[in-house]
């Protein structure tokens, strides 16, 4: 399905491109420039957010307090009244605050700035693309950026606040006053959205895969119970050791699988259909 893109002068679908055929060296110097941006692309949006401080600060610390949005909504719909258990943050190193606000100034850049980056991504593969591969993936950076931020937002609003809830409130021995490293704390925010926007992109892979021919619906629907265990596998990976967050983690991503075997299920019925 797809080109060469060393092939661009080729004829595609009865019309010629005027795109000239271009060198292996003349594509790694393309590429570079494409990396080149989005890392720039990353570091202006950094320098944006580092000068914001304080509102990063919120953001970051928002779900530890009571306030916060998901445990308000908890409290109301159960009608119980939540305690959420506290901790105090600390630094143990000279430093320590400025690099952790730079890094987590380096990751929200990245988050931000993602749609651009799978955008110059997009610019690199399109000129291997025939024309109707390109019609069909139109929208492509939308759909991904879109998946992207759910997963984000389903990591910050859902998973980070019961994570940290369940390891703040748990002690092995004589533990009543848990205080915890700057470093960890972050460790952990970042674990716990920043993966999970990359796995939501797992419909739009399993597009892809589907339109070259790799990936076929037969094939997901005999591997189901085996998806499934490596979903679990992966939840208790990425996520801490409590089964509340790993089944939080476990559920959207069944239902992305699910999603994926239905879009392999209309590519291949699509493609029967103009055969």
């Amino acid at each position: 399905m797809l080109k060469s893109l060393t092939k661009k002068g080729e004829q595609q679908n009865g019309q010629k491109t005027d795109e000239k055929e271009m060198s292996f060296i003349e594509h790694l110097e393309e590429l570079r420039w494409h990396i080149i941006r989005s890392i720039a692309a990353i570091v202006v949006i950094a320098i944006v957010i580092f000068l914001m401080k304080d509102l990063v600060t919120r953001v970051i610390y928002a779900p530890r307090y009571s306030t916060f949005f998901t445990h308000k909504l908890v409290c109301n719909l159960t009608g119980i009244n939540c305690e959420i258990p506290q901790f105090k943050i600390i630094t143990r190193a000279l430093g320590e605050e400025f690099l952790t606000h730079l890094r987590t100034s380096l990751w929200l850049g990245f988050i931000f700035s993602f749609p651009y980056i799978f955008w110059e991504v997009w610019r690199f593969i399109k000129p291997g693309l025939y024309e109707n591969e390109r019609k069909a993936a139109r929208g492509v950076v939308a759909i991904c950026s879109l998946l992207f931020f759910c997963g984000v937002l389903f990591g910050y609003y859902i998973m980070a606040p019961f994570a940290i809830d369940f390891l703040a409130g748990y002690s092995f021995g004589d533990t009543n006053d848990q205080t915890v490293m700057l470093s960890s704390y972050l460790s952990y925010m970042t674990m716990l959205t920043l993966p999970t926007g990359i796995i939501f992109e797992l419909p739009v892979l399993a597009y892809f895969l589907g339109k070259i021919g790799i990936l076929t619906s037969g094939f997901m629907k005999t591997f189901r119970r085996h998806a499934i265990v490596v979903i679990f596998i992966l939840a208790a990976i990425i996520t801490p050791p409590d089964l509340t967050t790993q089944l939080l983690i476990a559920f959207p991503l069944i239902c992305l699988y699910e999603l994926s075997i239905s879009i392999v299920k209309r590519i291949e019925k699509k493609e029967a259909e103009e055969s």
